[in-house]
């Protein structure tokens, strides 16, 4: 479908100017949310009790917008069925009509249009007026789904525009897949040229592979270009808006789009969750954006990306992709479920239905909030990007946050707990529309700081007192008073060395768990700072704080790593020494260093658990790291943990987090070298080649003579460092005092 034309109609517009749009990535300021913004695609399957279960949880949802999906065979089966039954119920319906594969592919023929016309014949006999509105066409762009090429559609959009524009009916096109403006431009050129235009311009606005709704899109020109181009969400709806004026279709439609959990759970944690956040997060900014007149969820139930769980994780998903047609309700009714995003989406229906758009409070800088009047309400609608968090105090004075009602991403009132952040997970604060707000001048991050949001029956509590800040994660808020009881910062003080776990740069010792009887607490601590640190780090942030940062980050990647507690920091502090990082204590049977030891000494085992049982299994572990996003950078054998469950099944664990660095896209190969030198560093090189085999075989690579260069070179470092260094230094002093002693 990328015909020399459509880059030719499609970049004489671009060059022309057409995609130039001053602060295109600003919503619009003070306009107002369609009464019927929210959709949802649906369908049902053979069992009529399903089309009485999809009514009624749509009743439940608050969505009267439904689009379905009806080729050749569903009039005499069940979607035909289940369109009279929404119709009978008083649901808005979208229909798209959609030929078989094999009939769109040649569309062009005499022998198919006939067929085409018969079907749409068909169509406005049985359903004639009593649905909204009909779009023609699916994912247009991606002929491996829909079949289409271009003389085909263009023959099948005429037929369609000759049989339902007398009927008053509206006609949509041409649900063009994601953001592709070069299809939107050549279409509506075409179209307009013909004298057919659609009167509502309809496209599928994903964002599911740039990951995060608001972030800038790196796949037009790049990583690099992704701030400077600023391609988010609001500013693609806000060109499609655009193209479609410049062509004179001024309503443009978002028909589908969604997050499947299982793209999520490549690389997070918590999956359903995140699909929730998404969801909440995506509406509100197409709702910000005033440039779309509705926005349709994808697809109703099932497994991968709907809001209701068909219960067939394991099942093998429709050869044709659901976005492209959605054909049926597949499982059974016992095994539906409810997915966190129903109830997000139940919530940013009822708050934003109708509503006001005021503006954004905050926008592109990581934390987002924006402002909508709805029932005689100002509602702030507020997040931060993944994994980041933001104080309340930062954002509104403390009169505002009392006089503040709160709501959670889900719609359950927080009365009892009024949250202390704002972070990865939408929250709805509302006042009366006449109370005068008070907030931050130019809200945002100050300092990063990072939780992993979605950890099931856990609080985070700041803490500000007596000239420390911090935060704690626990339970409720009588944890939060036992904590800071049995680990006052103020009262905190290492031990001396002898009763250490460490005693270096920093000292980390163990203290008794203040709220579980037969648990330890780890607490890390500065206690030397050289100069050139202190001159390097005064701007950053504190130690404790990088610590906390770095291991929310691996949890919310699904690595494992000692669960934090809480840190504290001195206000003010000059020296960088006042913090704390404390976590609990991880109970292990060995750490990597020491297995790797006694593999390059000759042992064929430790702790009974055979090294190439070892080696396959940190390899996967440390995989699924890159893949993640976390180049660790300090993956030293002595910071990787190992647990041995059932004599041959390892439990990995990571401490000493302070300075990994994380991405939304997999590590690259440069980084990941360096982190397996640090890893492998104590085995010889058979060892380190059997290892590295085992890492590299998971990705399908074989060792290279370039896989080597990372380990001489660090070699070659570590052994300066030990001749050269502070440690040679030291050991040159040792020498010296021996000889004449």
């Amino acid at each position: 479908m990328l015909t020399t034309r459509v880059i030719y109609d499609g970049l004489r517009y671009i060059l022309g100017g057409g995609l130039r749009l001053a602060k295109g990535h600003l919503p619009l300021e003070h306009h107002a949310v369609p009464e019927d913004f929210f959709g949802i695609g649906v369908a049902s399957n053979a069992d009529p009790a399903t089309d009485a279960y999809v009514i009624a949880q749509l009743r439940r949802l608050g969505i009267r917008q439904v689009r379905l999906d009806l080729s050749y065979d569903d009039l005499i089966g069940f979607q035909g069925r289940f369109c009279d039954a929404l119709l009978e119920a008083g649901f808005s319906v979208t229909l798209r009509l959609i030929p078989p594969f094999e009939s769109a592919r040649l569309m062009h023929t005499a022998e198919e249009q006939t067929h085409w016309q018969a079907f749409i014949n068909t169509v406005i006999a049985r359903f004639g007026t009593r649905v909204r509105q009909i779009e023609i066409g699916n994912t247009l762009n991606r002929k491996r789904w829909a079949g289409y090429i271009w003389p085909g559609y263009y023959a099948a959009w005429q037929i369609a525009h000759q049989t339902i524009r007398p009927h008053g009916i509206p006609l949509l096109a041409a649900n063009i897949q994601d953001f592709e403006p070069l299809y939107n431009v050549h279409l509506l050129k075409t179209l307009h040229n013909k004298q057919q235009l659609p009167d509502i311009h309809s496209n599928n606005l994903f964002v599911e592979r740039v990951s995060e709704p608001e972030r800038f899109d790196h796949r037009i020109l790049k990583y690099r270009w992704a701030k400077l181009l600023k391609y988010n969400l609001v500013k693609k709806a806000r060109l499609l808006q655009k193209i479609g004026c410049d062509f004179d279709v001024p309503n443009t439609v978002s028909t589908g789009a969604f997050w499947a959990i299982y793209r999520i759970e490549r690389k997070l944690a918590h999956g359903e969750q995140k699909q929730a956040d998404y969801l909440t997060r995506y509406f509100t900014l197409l709702a910000a954006s005033g440039a779309i007149n509705q926005a349709f969820w994808g697809t109703f139930i099932c497994h991968r990306e709907g809001l209701i769980s068909d219960g067939l994780k394991d099942a093998e998903y429709p050869a044709l992709e659901r976005i492209a047609r959605y054909q049926s309700a597949d499982g059974n009714l016992t095994d539906y479920r409810l997915y966190p995003s129903f109830f997000a989406m139940q919530t940013v229906v009822a708050r934003l239905s109708g509503a006001q758009y005021v503006g954004a409070v905050a926008t592109n800088m990581g934390l987002e909030i924006h402002d909508f009047l709805q029932g005689g309400l100002h509602i702030h609608v507020a997040w931060t990007v993944d994994g980041k968090a933001v104080p309340l105090v930062d954002v509104y004075s403390q009169a505002t946050l009392t006089a503040a009602a709160y709501q959670h991403r889900d719609g359950t009132d927080l009365v009892d707990e009024t949250p202390d952040l704002i972070c990865e997970t939408p929250i709805y604060l509302s006042w009366p529309a006449d109370f005068k707000l008070d907030m931050v001048e130019k809200p945002g991050i100050k300092l990063p700081l990072s939780i992993d949001t979605h950890v099931a029956d856990t609080r985070y509590f700041s803490c500000a007192r007596q000239g420390w800040s911090g935060l704690m994660v626990v339970r409720n808020q009588v944890e939060a008073a036992q904590l800071l009881e049995a680990l006052n910062p103020e009262t905190l003080s290492p031990p001396q060395k002898s009763d250490s776990l460490r005693h270096a740069r920093n000292v980390i010792w163990t203290m008794p768990h203040p709220f579980d009887e037969n648990g330890q607490v780890a607490i890390k601590k500065p206690v030397k700072m050289y100069w050139h640190k202190v001159l390097l780090d005064k701007n950053r942030p504190t130690k404790a704080r990088r610590s906390w940062n770095g291991a929310m980050e691996l949890l919310r990647r699904g690595i494992a790593t000692p669960h934090p507690l809480a840190f504290f920091e001195k206000i003010g502090d000059k020296s960088l020494k006042q913090n704390f990082y404390i976590c609990e204590y991880a109970h292990i049977d060995c750490h990597i260093g020491q297995m790797f030891t006694a593999f390059s000494a000759g042992e064929t085992s430790y702790l009974g658990v055979g090294q190439e049982t070892v080696y396959a299994q940190l390899a996967r572990f440390i995989s699924k790291m890159h893949y993640a996003g976390c180049y660790f950078r300090d993956l030293s054998g002595g910071n990787i943990l190992v647990k041995i469950e059932n004599k041959s099944t390892l439990s990995f664990s990571l401490i000493d987090t302070a300075r990994a660095r994380f991405s939304d896209f997999g590590v690259p190969m440069y980084q990941r070298l360096a982190d397996l030198t640090r890893a492998g560093q104590k085995l010889n090189w058979p060892e380190r080649e059997r290892f590295l085999g085992h890492y590299l075989g998971l990705s399908g690579s074989q060792l290279c003579w370039f896989h080597k260069v990372p380990f001489y070179l660090y070699d070659s470092k570590v052994w300066l460092k030990r001749r050269v260094g502070r440690k040679g230094i030291r050991k040159l002093g040792q020498r010296l005092r021996g000889l004449f002693s």
